[in-house]
């Protein structure tokens, strides 16, 4: 077991500007604010106009991190990007990062965990940095679902919002370790629960996908009843594979995919409102990005105060699912 410490150094979030209510919604849908609002929780999300992607969305969130975390860009040795929206099969989207900010000293690579991305992303950076081969590494989780959305169909459209968060992490000087324990899974058997389809032939992909439409598919009810029957457990299991209670985490900060899976989660878990961060209303599902903004959010808004020990989770198409327990100190945003 290695002894180097983690240290959490940045956050930083970005969304478009463009908002979408649910009445703009029920201007061309069979629906009501008062409809989704029951079913969903979301009030409004945030859509990207010609000539954002998820490149640009990452830039924004990567360079507020690295501006909280104080550090020079030529410190940062790797780049993980977590993204199912890629701008381009190839380069990656975590290259084009690279190239925006001149992260030149940098290495850098996609990872595609749908809405889990950001817990496997920092799963992949917690091992790089304790390997001792790397001291700082900046995640991205960067995700423009409306590009891939059937704006017909009220059951999937009304869900997803874009957006994008990103952490800086870098090896501890001073013993301390604020990533206590990060598990991951997946269950590629249950793959056909949330799908979107492409064929490949053409590039960029966002440029392929609005000349031939290839929509998001989701058997909802399916996904329901698997997060609601796993997640909490699993929850539970990070918490106690760490040698920890659930009275000791002061803060579960969830995907943000409905609202109502949110709180079935919380009451299985016996944890109080002030202690479930919720932004669902504002953004909707930003997939891989719905944690890091609701973290960054929560710190700036003040309903995470610090320092404190949080529990991460999330869940996604795969079926992917993962959880991480960290401590958030002062000053990261």
């Amino acid at each position: 077991m290695t002894n180097i410490g983690v240290k959490i150094l940045g956050l930083g979030m970005h969304v478009p500007e463009t908002v979408v209510t649910n009445d703009d919604l029920a201007t061309f849908l069979d629906t009501s604010d008062e409809w989704i609002t029951t079913r969903t929780g979301i009030k409004e999300r945030r859509v990207i106009k010609k000539g954002e992607d998820s490149v640009t969305l990452g830039v924004e969130a990567a360079r507020k991190a690295i501006e909280n975390a104080k550090i020079d860009v030529n410190q940062i040795d790797a780049i993980i990007c977590a993204t199912s929206c890629p701008k381009h099969l190839y380069p990656s989207t975590a290259c084009e990062i690279q190239k925006a900010l001149n992260l030149k000293n940098a290495f850098a690579f996609d990872i595609t965990a749908a809405c889990t991305g950001f817990i496997y992303a920092l799963d992949i950076a917690q091992a790089y940095i304790q390997s001792g081969k790397y001291k700082n590494i900046l995640i991205v989780a960067t995700d423009a679902n409306t590009r891939f959305t059937d704006w017909k169909d009220r059951s999937v459209c009304v869900l997803f919002g874009d957006g994008a968060g990103a952490m800086v992490l870098s090896q501890s000087n001073d013993g301390s370790n604020d990533i206590l324990g990060v598990k991951v899974k997946s269950d590629g058997n249950l793959g056909h629960y949330i799908t979107l389809p492409l064929n490949g032939e053409e590039c960029p992909v966002v440029e392929h996908a609005e000349k031939t439409p290839q929509h998001i598919s989701m058997l909802g009810k399916d996904v329901y009843k698997f997060v609601v029957s796993t997640i909490p457990q699993f929850i539970v299991d990070t918490i106690e594979d760490n040698g920890l209670k659930a009275d000791d985490i002061d803060y579960l900060v969830p995907h943000q995919a409905n609202v109502r899976i949110i709180e079935a989660m919380q009451t299985r878990l016996s944890y109080e409102d002030n202690k479930v961060i919720i932004n669902i209303q504002h953004y909707g599902n930003t997939s891989a990005a719905s944690v890091p903004i609701a973290l960054y959010e929560g710190i700036k808004e003040g309903k995470i105060k610090t320092p404190s020990k949080l529990i991460l989770c999330a869940f996604g198409a795969g079926m992917t699912w993962g959880a991480a327990i960290i401590n958030i100190d002062k000053g990261v945003c």
